[in-house]
C-alpha cells in the first residue's frame, strides 16, 4: 500500500482540494495502482479503479493523473440534516448491504457501493431516511452498472 495525491476542484466543497488516499501498488513501473479509500469530496474516481500516478519532486509523493480501468463502484456522499439523528444507525444498514463508509465528522460521510450491489435497494434507503429529513445525499460517482440499475427499474415502471 502507498498514499497518493490527489488534487481537484470539489462542488461540496466549491473549491480546491488536496486529499491523500490510500491504493495497492498493482505496477510500480507503469505506475499502475487501485485506489483502497472512499474519496471524501468528489473527484471522478472510487474505491477499486485502478489509476495512473507519477511521483511528483515537488510534492514528494506520488500523484494521480487519470483513471485507467474503472471498477464499477460508486460512491455516495451523505450529509446528516438533522443533529438528534445517529449516522451510525445509518452506516450500519449502509453496511448491511455490502457497502463500507468512511467519516469526516459527525455531519457528512462517503460510502462505497460495490459494484455487485443492487444500487437501487441502496437508493430507496436513502431516500427513505432523505423523505424524513434526516439526511440529504449525492451520487457524485455513479457507475455505469448503478446508472443502469435505476434507470432499467424507472422504465419499467
Amino acid at each position: 500500500m502507498t498514499k497518493v495525491l490527489f488534487r481537484y476542484y470539489s462542488d461540496v466543497l466549491e473549491d480546491d482540494v488536496v486529499e491523500t488516499m490510500w491504493a495497492e501498488i498493482i505496477d510500480d513501473q507503469k505506475g499502475l495502482y487501485k485506489l483502497d479509500s472512499i474519496p471524501f469530496y468528489g473527484p471522478m474516481i472510487s474505491c477499486g479503479d485502478v489509476f495512473k500516478a507519477t511521483f511528483d519532486e515537488v510534492e514528494e509523493m506520488l500523484v494521480f493523473n487519470e483513471v485507467f480501468e474503472f471498477s464499477g463502484n460508486s460512491v455516495i456522499q451523505i450529509i446528516i440534516m438533522n443533529e438528534n439523528f445517529d449516522k451510525e444507525i445509518l452506516r450500519k444498514r449502509l453496511l448491511e448491504y455490502g457497502c463500507e463508509s468512511e467519516g469526516v465528522n459527525d455531519k457528512y460521510f462517503v460510502v462505497d457501493i460495490p459494484s455487485e450491489i443492487d444500487y437501487l435497494e441502496v437508493k430507496k434507503m436513502l431516500e427513505e431516511f432523505e423523505s424524513k429529513a434526516l439526511i440529504q445525499f449525492a451520487e457524485p460517482v455513479l457507475s455505469n452498472q448503478h446508472f443502469n440499475d435505476i434507470n432499467i427499474h424507472n422504465f419499467n415502471s
